[in-house]
């Protein structure tokens, strides 16, 4: 057992062996580790001036590589910014719910927090004696660490002979690779001017259609460089076909997997010598361009032109004219080939963006056929119900054409029977004596008639002649009959036009009127025939408005 004494408190501790060491290792570890640490950041200050070295040789390498990342960061910084807002906004939703939690947590913490406090001195107070053993075997341990030491600092100092030769090495790869970059480059500057020259020189001895031939050669060779790698199922063709007397210059063409078009450019290739008096300009050929792509069915117009050399509007890049004719641009030669590009590219996203939109619409198929479908049972239904109505006017108009023929034969049957029956009593009338009336060659031949028919019975003067009934004569049974099934269809009529006349207040917004005009006050108002709108309110009682009393009195006698 050992005692050690609080130097803040003054009290005196007994602590086993065990303890003792304890705290002895946990003394001897942090110094240990101080004095590696101050040992690393001196190593680290010496070499900072070689990495300083290192990062300026190797700066202009990664440069260029730095663009490129910071382009990509640019367009990831934009999506981040879009996220960090959705972002923002859960943050502060789930902040509220941390700070709700929070709360709860902070009252049950309280109350450990008591209680660990109080552990907390108890074991303070078994460490500080502890402590004070430990200083103790410090001492010892020192010395033995310094050893140690020694050796790391050894082994550090062999790294940093490693790292400069490393350094000399690049240095001189560096002084190397510069070097062939420059004499390089002053090669190819020779061979741009040589280019140059003969160009010029070209262009001189050249007449303006080969010059605008040469160009689209240049155009055509530069495409087909690319064109089993990038379009491979693409057209580019000259246009031959002349239409009202134009035409252009090459027309390109891609289609999609499906076999719809995805691009279509007109091209028009202008060149101009430089020793020419008439200049042209690039806006002398827009509208020819603009009228040709319409005639092609071309999406795009593009003018490659050398017109104009010394105008910086056209020498900056791609030249957007839209703003006098739709979908034209204006471009150099060297800037053909990756113009195809953006437009292709532009126009392939459209077409994704389109196919996923059909997708869309074609997940959301059932309920627009539905809605459809429906809107088609409605159109047919009214169409139908339209059609109905319409048929069934037509055919009260031509049942009430009916009753007015009937009733025409009705007083054509009537007159006749009138007839009939004056030529009946006509007949009934008729006697012997009144057709032999001063007609005495009759007379004779009746009174000889009368000698030879003695013994037959005779006929008497006062008898009268009887007619046999003829079968085509109507009889009276017959009339009664046609009147009786005339007055059932004139009322059946009236029944349709009334409970039509129904139907046709409800709609129009009368709703009592099935309450009050019901099945049995429409026989009603058909057996009663009334003649003023007083008689019909009357037959269907107090609830009938004069308004509809007035529209089934112009029913009734129209």
């Amino acid at each position: 057992m050992a005692k050690i004494k609080c130097p803040k408190c003054g009290e005196v501790f007994t602590v086993d062996e065990k303890e003792y060491a304890d705290i002895l290792s946990q003394i001897k570890n942090e110094e240990f580790n101080k004095e590696l640490n101050e040992r690393a950041a001196l190593l680290k200050e010496q070499n900072k001036t070689s990495e300083a070295l290192l990062k300026e040789q190797l700066k202009g390498q990664y440069e260029q590589e730095l663009n490129k990342v910071n382009l990509k960061l640019q367009e990831l910084e934009n999506k981040l910014s879009n996220k960090e807002q959705e972002l923002n906004k859960q943050k502060e939703e789930n902040q509220k719910a941390i700070d709700a939690k929070v709360a709860v947590l902070n009252a049950e913490n309280k109350k450990e927090k008591a209680e660990l406090e109080i552990n907390l001195k108890e074991q303070i107070s078994e460490y500080k004696t502890k402590l004070e053993k430990a200083q103790s075997e410090l001492v010892l341990e020192k010395n033995n660490n310094q050893h140690q030491v020694e050796n790391a600092i050894r082994e550090k100092d062999r790294e940093l002979e490693q790292l400069k030769g490393q350094l000399k090495l690049n240095e001189k790869e560096y002084e190397l690779e510069k070097s062939s970059i420059e004499t390089r480059h002053k090669d190819e500057l020779k061979l741009k001017d040589n280019e140059i020259a003969y160009y010029r020189d070209l262009k001189a001895k050249t007449n303006v259609k080969l010059l605008g031939e040469s160009l689209e050669q240049h155009c055509l060779i530069a495409f087909n460089q690319i064109r089993m790698n990038s379009y491979p199922h693409a057209q580019f063709e000259k246009d031959n076909d002349v239409v009202e007397g134009t035409k252009g210059d090459f027309i390109f063409r891609d289609w999609t997997e499906d076999g719809a078009e995805l691009i279509s450019i007109m091209f028009e290739m202008k060149n101009e010598s430089d020793i020419s008096f008439t200049k042209h300009k690039n806006e002398d050929f827009f509208k020819k361009l603009d009228e040709d792509r319409k005639k092609k069915n071309c999406e795009y117009a593009v003018l490659v032109s050398l017109l104009e050399p010394d105008n910086e509007y056209y020498n900056t890049g791609i030249v957007d004219v839209s703003y006098e004719y739709p979908k034209m641009y204006v471009i150099r030669p060297q800037f053909f080939v990756s113009f195809i590009g953006l437009l292709y590219n532009a126009a392939k996203t459209a077409a994704n963006e389109k196919n996923e939109l059909l997708k869309i619409k074609n997940q959301n198929i059932d309920i627009s056929n539905f809605e459809e479908k429906l809107y088609d049972f409605q159109d047919k239904f009214s169409k139908n119900y339209i059609s109905a109505k319409n048929n069934f006017a037509k055919a009260i108009e031509e049942i009430d054409k009916t009753i007015a023929h009937l009733n025409k034969v009705k007083e054509g049957l009537l007159t006749a029977d009138n007839q009939l029956r004056l030529a009946n009593d006509k007949a009934q009338d008729l006697t012997i004596r009144k057709l032999t009336y001063n007609n005495p060659t009759m007379k004779d031949l009746f009174e000889k008639a009368k000698k030879n028919n003695e013994d037959k019975p005779t006929i008497t003067s006062s008898e009268k002649v009887e007619l046999k009934p003829n079968k085509d004569v109507i009889e009276e049974q017959d009339i009664d009959e046609i009147e009786q099934k005339t007055d059932e269809i004139a009322n059946r009529i009236l029944v349709r036009k009334l409970e039509q006349c129904r139907t046709s207040l409800f709609e129009e917004g009368v709703y009592n009127t099935h309450r009050v005009l019901t099945n049995e006050k429409i026989n009603e108002l058909v057996k009663a025939k009334p003649t003023s709108v007083m008689q019909i309110q009357d037959i269907l009682g107090k609830d009938a408005d004069l308004f509809i009393c007035e529209r089934i009195y112009a029913v009734l006698n129209r």
